[in-house]
């Protein structure tokens, strides 16, 4: 019988945890998303522990950062290294960025030549916005309804939640928004089975109606993370690049989620054999360390000239020591392989669940990277937030740490660091049956 990995001795929050936010309240805004009352103090691998000596295994991976597992020993090693020898530098050139760079263009399919280091997944879509635009000399982007890229200005521009952007327009000129292929809730009512992808006749539509002719190309995820974790049916996205190819349109794939593994594939493009211009890379690229890329063909991101793009901690030496150790663990270790057996394991048993439940309305996703998306009635479909963070509360009193997406906020994020075994995906997986009992 295996080692039970959990325990939880107390009502949450404990009283170092319930201190900590009650100081907390008094000197930051209170503007993040709902989250289980737990102060996490350390974590390792899967498994998390809170200031009251609590431990948890973690659905979340820090937001679908920590794709190595938390603190993994190299990566951590790498880092206090790097942070003992140099911290930054700017623009100036230094061993550790080249060297970074040469990794992450090695795992890269091969027409994606060129990388350049930012810091955060807004400031790749940011430079990828730009560069579509200075490329093509045009102003017009086409994205999707419920896409996330981020909260500057740009990115939320380009988003299709009302979060984002609520409050904060007017938002910039050129967004043509589109239905993404939600099939649980298609805004279309029609079926997957019959629909023949009828969103992507409406996309011509609407950019007919809505383009002044000046479009310079696309940007999509390859699966809504934001949004409820909405994957397209089985070659949308092959179509959808064929339509941009016929109009000579640049393609930008927003990877800051999908990538590093997490999906069974060290791409998600890899599914498809994908072949966008340009990429957007963060989260798991850095594994808990701040560090995001955009890469893209050598032609396109070549038009940059001197000085056009730089960026304050962009390719710093302690966040390139994190990217080639992240690079070098996930080769080593074979993650997005385990990604795709655990998810298999894992997608098969909340399944299961969603037969037996009332109310689990749909379980989706690939590899590592799930959606269960919670209603009060499986016929009316209605969204069931509340229930979602009832449930949230009720798994970390038993040891699970989740957290929430959706466009209605009423999907669970089944998203735990890509080292997670056999054994810790059974015990969190009873302990998130046991929690759904309880709704």
């Amino acid at each position: 019988m295996s080692h039970k990995i959990t325990s939880v001795k107390g009502p949450l929050p404990g009283p170092r945890s319930k201190e900590f936010f009650t100081r907390w309240a008094r000197v930051e805004a209170q503007c993040t998303g709902y989250q289980a009352q737990v102060a996490w103090d350390h974590a390792s691998g899967v498994v998390v522990t809170d200031a009251d000596g609590n431990t948890f295994i973690d659905w979340t991976s820090g937001v679908l950062v920590t794709n190595v597992g938390h603190c993994h020993p190299d990566l951590v090693k790498a880092v206090q290294a790097a942070a003992g020898k140099l911290l930054n530098n700017y623009e100036c050139l230094h061993e550790s960025r080249v060297i970074a760079a040469e990794k992450l263009i090695s795992v890269l399919p091969s027409f994606l030549e060129k990388c350049f280091f930012l810091t955060t997944g807004s400031e790749t879509i940011e430079a990828a916005l730009r560069i579509m635009k200075r490329k093509t000399g045009k102003f017009e982007v086409i994205s999707f309804y419920g896409g996330f890229h981020g909260r500057t200005h740009a990115a939320l521009s380009a988003g299709g939640l009302p979060g984002p952007k609520k409050g904060y327009g007017p938002t910039i000129p050129g967004s043509i928004r589109v239905p993404f292929p939600y099939c649980y809730r298609c805004p279309f009512r029609a079926e997957p089975s019959t629909c023949d992808m009828l969103c992507l006749d409406y996309l011509e539509d609407a950019v007919r109606a809505n383009s002044t002719g000046s479009l310079a190309g696309l940007i999509v995820e390859p699966y809504q993370g934001a949004a409820g974790f909405i994957f397209p049916p089985q070659g949308w996205l092959t179509r959808l690049e064929q339509w941009l190819r016929g109009r000579g349109l640049l393609f930008t794939l927003d990877e800051v989620q999908s990538g590093f593994g997490r999906t069974g594939k060290f791409w998600a493009m890899e599914w498809e054999g994908l072949t966008p211009d340009l990429v957007c890379i963060a989260k798991g690229m850095g594994s808990g360390v701040p560090a995001s890329a955009v890469a893209a063909r050598g032609e396109v991101i070549g038009v940059l000239g001197a000085g056009e793009m730089s960026s304050t901690f962009g390719g710093n030496p302690l966040a390139s020591a994190a990217v080639s150790a992240v690079v070098d663990i996930m080769r080593l270790e074979k993650l997005e392989e385990n990604a795709l057996r655990m998810g298999a394991l894992m997608k098969s048993r909340l399944l299961e669940m969603q037969e037996k439940s009332p109310y689990v309305g749909e379980v989706r996703g690939m590899g590592l990277v799930m959606g269960v998306e919670l209603v009060r009635d499986k016929k009316t479909k209605e969204p069931a937030p509340d229930l979602t963070r009832k449930l949230i509360d009720q798994a970390a009193e038993l040891g699970l740490l989740m957290g929430s997406v959706g466009v209605f906020g009423n999907v669970i994020r089944v998203a735990p660091p890509l080292v997670i075994s056999e054994d810790e995906a059974n015990e969190s997986l009873d302990i998130f049956e046991k929690a759904l009992l309880r709704l």
